[in-house]
């Protein structure tokens, strides 16, 4: 399984960095509309999509956490490395000053934190010993 090392949350920073960068997209353009039975209008943007992408990338990193091993260990390190070039970016670059960038920064901290908070408490629950009895 090759994408199991691979950082998933780095699909939507590129998808933002794209639309911010090469294509210049309004982030509070409405794509589509949905009429709600209440009467009212829900407006969908494209920063919402980008966050709802996200986060359902999040779900999946999430449980590749759960995983243990050298393959488990590089992954966490990847998105790491992810969530200090995102920290960057925001800081340094002026199309990354935005809420929906600042959403998937947090996300790709949770991610982080969560991966490492997930591995300690799985590592934990492996670790047993065993008393010798003495004769």
């Amino acid at each position: 399984m090759f994408l199991l090392g691979f950082p998933l949350l780095i699909v939507p920073l590129a998808i933002y960095n794209i639309m911010a960068f090469l294509i210049p997209v309004p982030w509070d353009q409405v794509v589509t509309s949905v009429r709600m039975i209440s009467g009212g209008e829900w407006r969908i943007t494209s920063s919402d999509i980008v966050i709802v992408v996200a986060l359902f990338f999040l779900f999946f990193e999430i449980i590749k956490a759960t995983r243990h091993g050298t393959r488990a260990i590089m992954d966490h390190m990847l998105s790491t490395l992810v969530f200090i070039f995102a920290l960057v970016e925001f800081l340094l670059l002026v199309p990354a000053a935005t809420s929906t960038f600042a959403i998937l920064l947090v996300l790709c901290l949770v991610d982080v934190v969560a991966g490492y908070s997930v591995s300690i408490r799985t590592a934990q629950r492996d670790y047993s010993v065993e008393r010798a009895d003495l004769v």
